[in-house]
Parts: structure tokens; sequence; C-alpha cells
């Protein structure tokens, strides 16, 4: 393991696959699950080389379709370290789906990949610091760690929420403009 640790640059990896038809959903567009898979892969490339380790997927975070990947499209996975913790990676993964018939190229989602690195014997492995060198870079990181705190916080409140949540009037006010009817045995 690098005692200094790695530039961004180091580990930088882009997956590119053309869209084919076992790829389509009903809708002739490709199947999210698709795309979710092959960013998988490139985030556990990413995170494995800065780690020199095997490394899993923990969590996903903001999977958000924004626009629609066509067959024949070439789709390009580009993904980066953006933060490390002691044993932990984010990986950032831009996806771009690129006709290859016009030149036209579309940003259909970024999203956020939290790794484990695992040593050969299964355990949880340290790894190396990530070597910032530029703003874009700092930014990535210092966004990262927001969305881990915020995502700790947000957890936090939740589990309050749920271990104090009666159905009351203030429950039923809270939910009279949305879609759902409260129908409980009892009343």
């Amino acid at each position: 393991m690098s005692e200094e640790g790695h530039a961004v640059s180091y580990s930088q990896t882009t997956l590119t696959e053309l869209m084919i038809p076992a790829y389509a959903n009903f809708g002739g567009k490709i199947h999210g699950g698709t795309l979710l898979s092959l960013m998988d892969k490139v985030a556990y490339v990413c995170a494995s080389k800065h780690a020199g380790n095997y490394c899993e997927t923990v969590s996903v975070d903001n999977v958000h379709f924004l626009e629609p990947a066509e067959v024949g499209e070439l789709v390009s996975m580009i993904a980066s370290v953006n933060y490390v913790g002691k044993t932990s990676l984010v990986v950032g993964i831009r996806v771009i789906a690129e006709n290859v018939q016009t030149g036209t190229k579309k940003h259909t989602n970024t999203s956020y990949f939290t790794m484990v690195a695992k040593d050969p014997e299964g355990k949880k492995a340290i790894v190396p610091p990530l070597i910032l060198e530029d703003p874009e870079e700092i930014r990535r990181f210092a966004s990262a760690l927001r969305r881990k705190r915020l995502r700790h916080y947000i957890t936090e409140r939740m589990e309050e929420y749920k271990s104090s949540f009666i159905v009351d009037k203030d429950t039923r006010t809270f939910l009279a403009d949305e879609r759902c009817v409260i129908r409980l045995a009892d009343e």
C-alpha cells in the first residue's frame, strides 16, 4: 500500500459498452438494472485499483436516470474515487450515452457507490489516502463527506421517528393531501 496515497487519476476508470437489444425493456429503452450492473463493475475496478484490494459495494446514492439510454448507443461509465475513509471509498460515476451515428452525447446519470476494501482473509482493509490535486477534486471529496454526514443525520432522525410513531391527529393531517386512505381495523 502506498503510504503517501494515490492521486485521483491513478484509479480513474472508464467502461464503455454497446447497448444491445437484449438490454432493452418493453419500452425499448435500456433497463436501469443493466446500467446499475455496469456501474457496479466500474466502481469495483476503480475502488480496487485505488485500494490495492478486493472491494465490495456497501451502498449506492443518487441513482437518478436523467435520460434513457437507447439500443445502439455506446454508454461510457466514467469512475473516479471521490472520497476515502479508513476502509471505505466513494466512487463517483458519470454515465454518458453516445449516438455513434450522429455523435450526440447525453448525460444519463451520475451516481455514488460506497465500497469497502477487504484483505485476502475477508477482513476490512485500510485504504491509501487520496491525493487531491485540483479544486474540483477537493470539492468532490468535501461533497462526499457532506453526503456521508447528512445520511448519518437522516438515518438517526428516521430511527427516532420510527420508534416514536403513532397514528394520531397530526399524522392524519400530515397525510391528508396524499394519495392514501387510512382504514384501521380498530376504528
